[in-house]
């Protein structure tokens, strides 16, 4: 019996749940990138790195090319990185809406403070 998509879906976004794994996919975003130049973006040692690029490479999500004695890593398609780009647009209005909402607790503080002082 085949899982339900909400269940697939929700495993998707619990393999993204890992800050490396995202780092990763944000630096693959403009091409491939070698195993040398991803440890110099991350501060992660070598085998933690190897580990998240497996879970990323099992899902289908990353594929791996060797170049001699180098391997390169690259998104598999490009829906990954609109996802991000999705990510980040989202990110972007909760965190303005919780910018404004902490400037109206800030201006209610303020005029709390000026109606106690006038008193």
């Amino acid at each position: 019996m085949q899982a339900p998509l909400y269940q697939v879906k929700a495993e998707f976004f619990r393999m993204l749940g890992h800050p490396v794994r995202i780092r990763v996919l944000e630096l693959l975003q403009h091409g491939p990138v070698s195993v040398r130049d991803l440890l110099a973006d991350i501060d992660i040692e070598p085998s933690s790195l190897s580990q998240q690029l497996a879970v990323l490479r099992r899902s289908g999500i990353v594929v791996s090319m060797r170049e001699g004695s180098t391997v390169r890593y690259a998104l598999a398609g490009g829906d990954v990185a609109e996802l991000l780009r999705a990510a980040r647009r989202i990110l972007t209005e909760l965190l303005a809406g919780q910018n404004q909402l902490l400037t109206e607790l800030q201006r209610a503080d303020d005029d709390t403070a000026t109606l106690h002082t006038t008193r």
